[in-house]
């Protein structure tokens, strides 16, 4: 009777181990953020992001040794191919089972965990509970105008694993379940300009009356769709509404920039600036890629004294507001 007992005594303990192991579950999604960039660095450069937790979560300890008919695959669906904007543009991005770009996870086909490694790195096997992430990259060339890019991914888990390994070697149990949520990814993308500034150089001359016009341009490329105004300011020595150029004595050379081949003074507000559909070459709103160009003539005033002979400088700064 004794050694019955004690033999039920330990199946009993068996299966109440066996039991205690923690199942797997469908959880709900952390968003993933790429954040806010500007339109320059969604074309040009690959962005990252990432969701900790992309809707399965083991609370508890897995077993860390995975037969080959154990299980742990994700599936990504969308009914877009990208994130899309408020006009209709679109950030196509891949997705990662890690950090790297070692495992690629393609959208509509199942991707299996199980033989990567990944689980146990996480330590979702034998280890603390954890929840699996998902990575994103956007891909270079994305020319797009500004706002908030948003796409919900419908990500379907399927799990089947051993739960628990009786007396030689059996599994007492397995964990098998499904589960689909959804996984909000967003990116904004702020306006941005590309600027090219040539300096401006009148030469040398004996008297005010010896410097010729120079006849120049501003190039700017904007974020694709803006609408945006080009400033100038009055530079670092202005006096009566005219720029001046300093010397290193502190006499002054008078002179203004005007736009495009006119006389009207381009300047830092109001009706001084000068709007993207005034742009002497492309004018409109801003392409993404292409440049638009603004003419320019700047002057030495020919009504001022002659200041003494020296070389004279001035600094202005360019701005564009949106």
């Amino acid at each position: 009777m004794t050694a019955l007992y004690r033999g039920v005594w330990a199946c009993a303990l068996l299966l109440w181990a066996g039991s205690a192991w923690a199942k797997c579950t469908s959880v709900v999604t952390t968003p993933a953020a790429f954040g806010s960039l500007n339109s320059t660095q969604v074309l040009g450069t690959v962005q990252t992001a990432s969701s900790t937790n992309s809707g399965l979560q083991c609370n508890g300890s897995v077993l860390s040794v995975l037969s080959s008919t154990d299980s742990f695959k994700v599936k990504i669906t969308s009914a877009t191919s990208g994130l899309v904007g408020p006009t209709g543009d679109i950030i196509p991005y891949t997705l990662y089972a890690n950090a790297t770009t070692t495992y690629p996870i393609t959208r509509g086909t199942f991707f299996e965990f199980r033989t990567t490694g990944i689980l146990d790195l996480l330590g979702l096997l034998n280890g603390t509970p954890k929840a699996v992430p998902l990575y994103m990259r956007t891909l270079v060339g994305s020319n797009v105008a500004a706002g908030l890019y948003q796409e919900t991914l419908n990500v379907q888990w399927d799990w089947s694993y051993c739960e628990g390994i009786g007396l030689g070697g059996l599994c007492i149990g397995q964990d098998t379940g499904s589960g689909t949520k959804t996984l909000l990814v967003s990116l904004t993308v702020t306006n941005d300009c590309q600027i090219t500034t040539p300096s401006i150089s009148f030469g040398s001359a004996p008297v005010v009356a010896g410097f010729g016009t120079v006849s120049q341009s501003v190039s700017v490329a904007c974020t694709k769709g803006s609408n945006y105004t080009v400033g100038l300011d009055d530079g670092q020595n202005v006096a009566s509404g005219r720029r001046r150029m300093k010397s290193a004595a502190n006499n002054y050379l008078a002179y203004d920039i005007f736009k495009s081949a006119g006389t009207v003074r381009w300047g830092a507000s109001g009706a001084a600036r000068r709007a993207s559909s005034d742009a002497d070459v492309n004018p409109g709103a801003g392409t993404g890629t292409g440049s638009q160009v603004f003419n320019y003539n700047a002057k030495v005033y020919t009504d001022q004294t002659t200041p003494p002979a020296a070389s004279y400088t001035d600094s202005v700064i360019l701005d564009v507001q949106f």
